[in-house]
């Protein structure tokens, strides 16, 4: 038990690290482990590994405010919209057959390489702090990235960043913030119904979620001294090896 602890711990620090890099938490990579390593199941694997994205997405998203204002309308926008979607689709993912959720996931997270890496050869206009957009636009988007998050328990900011760099012109430094504002009630939600189907493993997830609020601060200082070609291309390749990892399980 005290090793099982301390790898937990240890697996917990670099998860939070990479969330705090990419604006996501860390469970994109905690659902692959967790499933390929641990042996759980994909509803398992997913709603243990909320337990340490939550936690890690609130400090994270607090670190992005403080380092880049969020804007409170575009983050309400996204929020309450996302919360709205996760949880009725959360009801509906605990029930479905796990093989399933998971092609799903892996094919996901590689269309989404897929779109990102072609993002890099795209002509782009300059990053702004600006929306193209109308706000109330956000919630377009918050409603769609929040149902796939309660559809595979992560993935909502995964999907928010780039649509906010493309579609709405701001830089992977601010959509990283207002993608976690994004994510903060739809992940809440989305435990607490995992939770409620029995679909989380607590005594591996706590000890996770510890590890990982000690490092998702130096995460998010990382992401802030990275170029803006540098950090896309590295989320990029990120998303790349979560897909390939889950698809080798």
């Amino acid at each position: 038990m005290p090793w099982d602890m301390l790898i937990n711990l240890g697996l917990g620090v670099a998860l939070g690290l990479l969330g705090g890099v990419f604006g996501i938490g860390g469970g994109l990579v905690a659902i692959p482990v967790l499933g390929v390593l641990f042996g759980l199941d994909q509803q398992l694997a997913q709603g243990t590994a909320l337990v340490m994205v939550v936690p890690n997405v609130l400090m994270a998203l607090w670190r992005y405010h403080q380092r880049n204002r969020i804007d409170p309308w575009h983050a309400l926008a996204l929020g309450v919209a996302g919360f709205l979607c996760a949880w009725l689709v959360s009801l509906y993912a605990v029930r479905l057959d796990g093989s399933y959720v998971r092609l799903g996931f892996v094919v996901f997270l590689s269309l989404l390489a897929l779109y990102n890496f072609a993002r890099m050869f795209m002509d782009k206009g300059t990053p702004s702090r600006e929306l193209r957009h109308p706000w109330p636009w956000l919630a377009v988007l918050g409603g769609f990235a929040g149902a796939l998050g309660g559809l595979f328990g992560v993935g909502g900011a995964v999907l928010a960043t780039p649509v906010l760099t493309s579609l709405f012109g701001t830089s992977q430094v601010v959509a990283q913030g207002l993608s976690l504002a994004l994510a903060a009630p739809s992940t809440g939600i989305t435990l607490g119904i995992y939770a409620w189907h029995g679909q989380v493993d607590w005594m591996r997830g706590v000890p996770l979620a510890i590890g990982g609020l000690a490092s998702v601060s130096w995460g998010v200082r990382l992401a802030h001294g990275l170029s803006e070609t540098l950090l896309r291309s590295l989320f990029c390749g990120f998303l790349l090896l979560c897909a390939i990892a889950l698809a080798l399980r």
